[in-house]
Formats: C-alpha cells, sequence, structure tokens
C-alpha cells in the first residue's frame, strides 16, 4: 500500500473577502508542483462563499464537476437552461463535456460552505449534463453512504468515470474496512470534521490522506466525524 498525507494546513489558500478558499491542489493562483492531482482527481476545493455573492457565467468543458453543499444554499445557472438551488446536505454534479457555461451564487439567506471537487472523465466531449439529488442524512449516520458512482440506478448521482463518492458521519468510535470499488483506482480521504486514523497516520479536520496499490483499507474514526472518500482511477 502506499500514501501521501495532506495537511489541512498546508493547503493552498486564497482571500478575496467575499470568498475564502483552500486548495488541495493546484488551482488559480496557487501552484505546487508536488499537488497537481491525484490520479484523475483534478481539484478538491473548500470554499466558504458570503451571503449574496459568488462566480459569475464561465465555461467549463471535459470534467465531471461535483459540488456538496456543507452549509447554506447555492443559486445554479447554466446555458442548458437549468436554474435550480442545492442546500445543504445536496449534491450536484455536472458533466460538462463539449462544453458549458454556469454561475454559482450563495443565497441572500446566509454563508455559502461547499466542497467542489474535479474529475478528469472517462468520456471526452459528451453533452453537457446536470443532475442533483436529495440524500437522507439519516443514511450517513454510523456508516459510509455513495452519493455518486458510474453505476445508473437512480439511488446515486451518475458520474462519466469509474469513481465513487463517499460520505460518512459517526456518532460512535467505529472501525470502518472499505473496499476499494474496482482494481487500479486508489482512494483520497478528506475529514470534514471529527478525527480518523488510517494504520499510523492520524488525521484531524480537513486533513486528508492519499491511497493506492491496495485494494483495501481501515480506518478508526472518531466520534462525532464527518469523512468524505474519493474512489477513484489512479490513471
Amino acid at each position: 500500500m502506499k500514501q501521501i498525507h495532506y495537511k489541512a494546513d498546508s493547503r493552498g489558500k486564497a482571500d478575496h473577502g467575499w470568498l475564502k478558499s483552500r486548495f488541495s491542489f493546484s488551482f488559480a493562483e496557487y501552484h505546487n508542483p508536488s499537488r497537481v492531482h491525484f490520479g484523475l482527481l483534478r481539484v478538491l476545493n473548500d470554499d466558504t462563499i458570503a451571503a449574496g455573492t459568488g462566480f459569475g457565467a464561465h465555461p467549463h468543458d471535459n470534467m465531471e464537476i461535483v459540488t456538496i453543499v456543507l452549509k447554506g444554499e447555492v443559486l445554479h445557472k447554466d446555458n442548458t437552461g437549468t436554474n435550480e438551488s442545492i442546500k445543504a446536505g445536496e449534491v450536484q454534479i455536472m458533466s460538462a463535456g463539449t462544453g458549458i457555461v454556469h454561475s454559482e451564487h450563495a443565497s441572500t439567506g446566509g454563508e455559502l460552505q461547499l466542497l467542489q471537487i474535479w474529475i478528469f472523465p472517462k468520456e471526452r466531449n459528451i453533452k453537457p449534463r446536470y443532475d442533483q439529488k436529495v440524500f437522507d442524512e439519516t443514511n450517513k449516520n454510523g456508516r459510509f453512504q455513495t452519493l455518486v458512482s458510474p453505476e445508473k440506478t437512480g439511488e446515486t448521482l451518475w458520474i462519466n468515470q469509474d469513481a465513487w463518492l463517499s460520505v460518512g458521519r459517526f456518532d460512535k468510535d467505529t472501525t470502518v474496512n472499505y473496499k476499494i470499488h474496482k482494481n487500479g483506482n486508489g482512494v483520497f480521504a478528506f475529514v470534514i470534521e471529527g478525527a480518523m486514523e488510517i494504520g499510523a497516520e492520524k488525521l484531524g479536520k480537513r486533513d486528508a490522506i492519499g491511497i493506492w496499490d491496495t485494494s483495501e483499507m481501515d480506518m478508526k474514526i472518531n466520534a462525532g466525524s464527518e469523512v468524505l472518500l474519493i474512489d477513484v482511477p489512479m490513471m
């Protein structure tokens, strides 16, 4: 098993007043040649956006973009005609494909906190696509619930890649064995809240670890923790 540890305070950062961001990988003005991607995971941005502000219309292409809202509400518009709001507990996915132009703003009701994840697509130049889903928060307590997968079952959001995104919340100290979904994939584990251990590595809030060249991993997760797992091809 191989691994790389990402301490929370080692991430890139930006403070534009209305927007405060932390970058797990090189993004915008932050460039670190040793942190460009983890396998096909290209971006994990941890953003806090002031109420009523946000990103104006801007383009993307050939990227799978997942947004997990942690607090508040994001208002989304794009040139496919989609005009939606996504609240805490909801997840959004957008296949940029041949090209999409969208805007994202925090509602005027309060501060917005979200994680935005970019994953390189399996098939390029597909028709742009948008979807979002509400997940039952109680189903995440004490176990990992899959939010995004390449399986078109309707139980998860579909992604154009052999990738699985899961979140778990744990009220009690818990030991979890996680089996990687596909041979050749690795897992990027990100602690949203709380703390956990993987082998000898201890991770606190917003720490992360990338693990590959293994088929499974054991996690000791502390009570009160919330953890995101991104199971993604390494090449």
